[in-house]
């Protein structure tokens, strides 16, 4: 019985997880194209996954969390990289590093450590503020992380790219640190630190009021929010096979965000559901950008149409589900209502309200 009671505490992410595997089932018996989009989908699952512990959790919207995204594909880049190549292009890395070719798994998790490190560093000023200043802050510091890392020939190689990165992940393995990400984000969910931080978000006073260390609860979602998307940014490195700091700017800040926003930020559902909605908004609008043929004709949307789709699906979205698709809920699965429920539930109907 208890087993089935802590189980039961978790069905949302079992159902999540399960629903995310069935797509990607389906995904893998698609073509390459097919496989692609897919994969690049659960990578985004796992960062939009991570924006959402800070972001849902706290109700403080983050413009930055792709900083982290590029500090974790870099620093997973670093240590897979031919060490020939490196000797040659980054002259900066610390010898251990420059001379080494370590493997994946530990330079992923490697790349989520430096962002996890760089959210205590950057959180600790951070997360004394609140509102719009917080949001300002974090947006700040994407663009100090894209300034460094184009500008830094030596570590990063600039405005030219990484290459070499070997390209290992497939839509299994993306789907496996999906599926981690979701569990871990509805660990902390339910967790203690994350029972505070949603207080803090609803009323304020009144969570300093009851002795909750605001700032230190936040400061503990945003670091592991920052971990898990520098896991994130790992697979990026290691899907695409080439870096540049560009690709870790406004136009990838800009999707992601609109992906949390769509699916609804006040569940982890919401966060899953909206990466796969936009997603498929994205590749339909692709699709018709590059031309569909109908007999001898072929219709085509202009390029850029990608950007309007989406920018259009987000307007509505706002007008008319600004909760977000699922309105803040959770996935449960549907409960048998045993008898006396029923009746209650009757019961009151026909009282109405003021009865």
């Amino acid at each position: 019985m208890r087993f089935h009671r802590s189980l039961h505490g978790f069905v949302t992410p079992l159902v999540l997880i399960a629903s995310v595997a069935l797509i990607t089932f389906l995904g893998v018996l698609g073509g390459d194209q097919v496989k692609t989009s897919l994969t690049e989908m659960l990578i985004r699952m796992v960062v939009v996954v991570g924006m959402w512990v800070f972001v849902g959790n706290s109700g403080v919207i983050s413009f930055g969390h792709v900083g982290f995204m590029c500090v974790g594909a870099y620093a997973a880049a670093w240590a897979t990289v031919d060490p020939n190549w490196k000797s040659i292009m980054l002259t900066g890395l610390p010898d251990w590093l420059q001379n080494g070719q370590y493997p994946i798994p530990f330079a992923i998790m490697g790349g989520a450590v430096l962002a996890a490190a760089v959210a205590v560093l950057l959180g600790g000023a951070i997360m004394r503020l609140s509102g719009i200043a917080a949001s300002i802050a974090t947006f700040a510091f994407l663009m100090i992380v894209n300034s460094v890392y184009s500008n830094w020939d030596a570590v990063t190689g600039g405005t030219s790219s990484i290459i070499g990165i070997p390209t290992v992940v497939t839509p299994w393995v993306a789907f496996t640190l999906a599926a981690g990400a979701i569990f871990v984000a509805y660990a902390f969910k339910v967790s203690r630190y994350g029972l505070m931080l949603r207080a803090s978000r609803e009323d304020e006073v009144a969570a300093r009021a009851s002795a909750i260390n605001i700032v230190r609860v936040r400061l503990a979602a945003f670091v592991l929010s920052a971990a898990i998307v520098g896991i994130g940014g790992g697979l990026w490195a290691h899907f695409l096979g080439v870096l540049t700091a560009d690709t870790f700017y406004l136009s990838l800040s800009f999707i992601t965000l609109a992906m949390l926003v769509v699916g609804g930020l006040g569940s982890l559902t919401g966060a899953v559901l909206g990466v796969v909605v936009v997603t498929i908004v994205v590749e339909v609008l692709r699709a018709l950008e590059g031309g569909i043929a109908l007999g001898k004709i072929t219709l085509s949307l202009p390029p850029g149409s990608q950007e309007i789709g989406l920018g259009v699906v987000l307007a509505l979205i706002m007008i008319f589900r600004p909760s977000g698709l699922t309105r803040g809920r959770e996935v449960l699965w549907p409960r048998r209502r045993s008898p006396m429920t029923e009746v209650s539930t009757k019961t009151a109907t026909a009282l109405g309200p003021g009865e």
